[in-house]
């Protein structure tokens, strides 16, 4: 497989083998994808059942070179990549205990591999450009504090276009899959169920509808269901309750487009938060011996 885009390293972290009489790079492994429930901000300080399991995976996944993280709360025109050498920690709510503005997490970007995202993403034919301004999102911060509490992995961003469906996800997510090869953990962050006015209004007996949509969700991404999770809002119970907006579903779809088919697929528990917020997450591509 040919990614002229990596043609001028000769070895990535051990990743590609460079075949100078071909002119071609040869991809060894890929690095998983995962797609995480991040909840409300309070997850940064409430870990719940996510939160070890994503700390424990993140020790399975030391040989990271970097995050890329496509976050609900991240929305442009066209596609922006954020291509900022130290982002700031963006604190991207208001109403919440003080002690969740006083946290940082203070990851270095990524230009370099920013840079190769956004030439993957003009050459799949979308509009893109790069942001050397943006910050972290809690949508990024918030769960790579579980993953990577060190904060030693560089992170930067991709956006979510305004204007994107669930095909347009799922193809953004394909468009940048080759970067799995160079080292790069490819995260979707937004949250399997989402309805706000249920969370801070609904009761315990609300649980039903969540977990019906959570069940049909999984049931189609164990069995790689493009066609039915890309038409999920007329297929899948009760999904206009569970996202009245699709802002957080669409990472689930960018996640699944940069999986590939022979990945091992695993779900994450996270339970179900105030009987509706959803925290299940999921992963592709994890090594044999991960658990989580």
């Amino acid at each position: 497989m040919d990614y002229p885009i990596f043609r001028d390293s000769l070895c990535f972290q051990g990743r590609f083998i460079f075949a100078a009489s071909h002119n071609i790079v040869t991809p060894m492994a890929a690095h998983p994808v995962l797609f995480i429930s991040h909840g409300s901000p309070m997850f940064a300080v409430e870990p719940g059942l996510l939160g070890p399991k994503l700390a424990r995976l993140g020790q399975q996944l030391a040989d990271v070179s970097a995050v890329l993280v496509v976050s609900a709360h991240w929305q442009t025109r066209g596609v922006s990549v954020s291509s900022t050498p130290t982002p700031e920690t963006v604190h991207d709510f208001g109403g919440f205990p003080e002690q969740l503005y006083r946290l940082q997490y203070p990851a270095t970007g990524a230009p370099a591999v920013a840079t190769d995202a956004a030439a993957l993403l003009a050459g799949a034919g979308f509009n893109v450009s790069l942001d050397e301004r943006r910050g972290l999102d809690h949508g990024a911060w918030v769960p790579l504090m579980h993953l990577y509490p060190r904060a030693h992995v560089p992170v930067f961003q991709v956006s979510l276009p305004v204007d994107i469906d669930t095909v347009g996800a799922t193809r953004l997510g394909a468009a940048l899959a080759p970067l799995r090869e160079r080292g790069v953990l490819l995260v979707g962050s937004g949250s399997l169920t989402h309805n706000l006015q249920d969370y801070f209004h609904g009761t315990a007996a609300s649980t039903a509808y969540a977990q019906q949509f959570v069940d049909w969700m999984r049931q189609r991404l164990q069995s790689r269901n493009r066609d039915e999770l890309q038409h999920y809002r007329r297929l899948a119970p009760q999904a206009a309750r569970a996202h009245p907006s699709e802002e957080h579903l669409l990472p689930l779809l960018v996640a699944f487009g940069a999986s590939h088919d022979g990945d091992r697929f695993l779900p994450i528990e996270g339970g179900i938060d105030h009987g509706v917020l959803s925290m299940d997450s999921f992963a592709w591509g994890l090594p044999g011996h991960a658990t989580h």
